[in-house]
């Protein structure tokens, strides 16, 4: 098949273009085994829901050293490659390959695709053209982010949404009176991300393709390993980045591609241990662990959020509601288009916009390196044991109360040791009064009914370092 023919068959069919008979059964397994866990959501792990590995699993496990794996949403992905400092710089230092495969996918076709995804967007994708790639801020009737991520679009009725909560994004659509129809398709795809300074040199030898004219939020098809592929020019690094998107039939594959086209550019695999380090660094929250989506409450809740117990020191007083965020809370108050179209959750946004804006913003904490390292020093001192601290960072949700004067005033979440920076980070929303770089703050950490101490923190901006994403290749 040639590359032409290759290439008009993607995103149409599910045909695999590569590797043996048997990683043509990839996406059938992996559509069995998802129907299966979300059939038996509430029963025993392993018993009554089985095992979902990435569609890449048999290309990244010569490379898993220590045979460990981390449940995410839903998918089994490799802890770590090599080590968590040499994973989380690679980013800023040459590039990484990760696998982002665990987001829900959606695939909205149909006359009225995009004016859907337009209700349902607080910013204004009604510009969006075919192969552009644009973020999508999608809030309930309260202005609360119900759902987000990106939207691309690849036919003139077809646009793929694709983050966390894409479950609320088709109950929107099955609840209203479209022309368009929406098909949860996160099995059959996989989602790998190239991020760092060399990246555009990894996905060029993997493709045989000039990308230097691709510019950010664009993408186009091509092939690698025989297999089509997407790439968009895309990602969560703050740095030159790329994702490619294909089918889970050809995802061993082309993961085995990339990792071999990357290898003189000192490319690093990257485990979900270090997976979220750059997203703190780029002051990118993160759905379902920086804040919680107001479609928990709804029929349109996701159906595979990450697992495991919310920790930290702080204490919800409002019950759920502590953890929804508004837009304006999260970075994105010029992206919501108040006066240029109808959206749901307009009218509440529209009233806080005129009472001021949202009281909280979005700032990054800078915690104070002796107190940090004291925590580490008491594993080795007598008394009580404060609990540790992961490293880089916990994965999974954990939110800290933020005091001033010992007044609790906001709340952090991603806490994340960054070696690029040499410095301990994580998001914050703040009262407005408080969110002037340089404010000192304090941490509470601990959950409660452990041994809880005030960490110092410094208010640094949004992101803490130069975002680089808009970078021209080869600049």
């Amino acid at each position: 098949m040639s590359d032409a023919e290759v290439l008009n068959s993607y995103e149409n069919a599910s045909t695999s273009h590569a590797g043996t008979e048997a990683s043509a059964t990839v996406s059938a397994r992996q559509r069995a085994r998802f129907e299966a866990t979300l059939a038996q959501r509430e029963g025993r792990w392993d018993l009554d829901r089985p095992a979902i590995f990435s569609p890449a699993a048999a290309a990244q496990d010569p490379a898993n050293g220590t045979g460990v794996f981390f449940r995410w949403t839903p998918l089994m992905l490799p802890w770590e490659f090599t080590n968590w400092t040499e994973e989380s710089l690679a980013h800023t230092e040459t590039c990484f390959l990760g696998d982002w495969s665990a987001l829900g996918t959606l695939r909205v076709r149909g006359p009225q695709a995009l004016d859907f995804l337009r209700y349902v967007s607080a910013n204004d994708v009604s510009a969006l053209a075919v192969d552009e790639v644009k973020h999508s801020i999608q809030c309930d009737e309260n202005g609360f982010v119900a759902s987000e991520g990106i939207l691309y679009r690849t036919a003139e009725d077809t646009v793929v949404y694709q983050g966390g909560g894409v479950d609320w994004t088709a109950f929107q659509l099955e609840s209203g009176d479209w022309q368009a129809e929406g098909e949860a398709i996160s099995a059959e795809v996989f989602l790998f991300h190239v991020q760092g300074p060399t990246s555009v040199h990894v996905v060029e030898a993997a493709t045989g393709a000039d990308l230097r004219d691709l510019s950010y939020h664009q993408s186009r098809r091509a092939v690698i390993a025989g297999a089509p592929v997407r790439i968009l020019r895309a990602g969560v690094s703050g740095e030159l980045g790329y994702e490619v998107h294909g089918s889970s039939d050809d995802a061993n594959a082309v993961w085995a591609a990339l990792a071999e086209a990357g290898a003189p550019h000192g490319l690093r695999l990257l485990g979900v241990r270090s997976q979220l380090v750059a997203h703190i660094e780029a002051g990118i929250p993160t759905v379902g662990l920086d804040y919680l989506p107001a479609s928990i409450v709804t029929p349109g809740a996701p159906k595979l959020l990450p697992l495991g117990a919310m920790t930290g020191s702080f204490v919800p007083t409002q019950g759920i509601t502590d953890f929804f965020r508004y837009p304006g809370e999260l970075g994105w108050p010029r992206s919501v288009d108040l006066d240029g179209h109808d959206f749901l959750g307009r009218d509440a946004l529209r009233r806080q916009a005129e009472d001021g804006g949202p009281a909280r913003t979005l700032v990054t904490l800078v915690w104070d390196a002796e107190d940090v390292a004291s925590l580490f020093a008491a594993q080795f001192a007598d008394g009580p044991l404060p609990e540790p601290m992961d490293m880089p960072r916990r994965v999974g949700a954990s939110f800290d109360q933020v005091l001033v004067r010992g007044e609790a005033v906001g709340i952090s979440s991603g806490r994340t040791y960054s070696p690029h920076l040499r410095d301990t980070i994580s998001l914050c929303v703040l009262p407005r009064e408080h969110a002037t770089p340089g404010t000192e703050v304090s941490v509470l950490w601990g959950t409660p009914g452990t041994v809880q101490r005030q960490i110092r923190a410094t208010v640094a901006r949004v992101p803490v370092k130069p975002r680089r994403q808009r970078t021209t290749p080869g600049a």
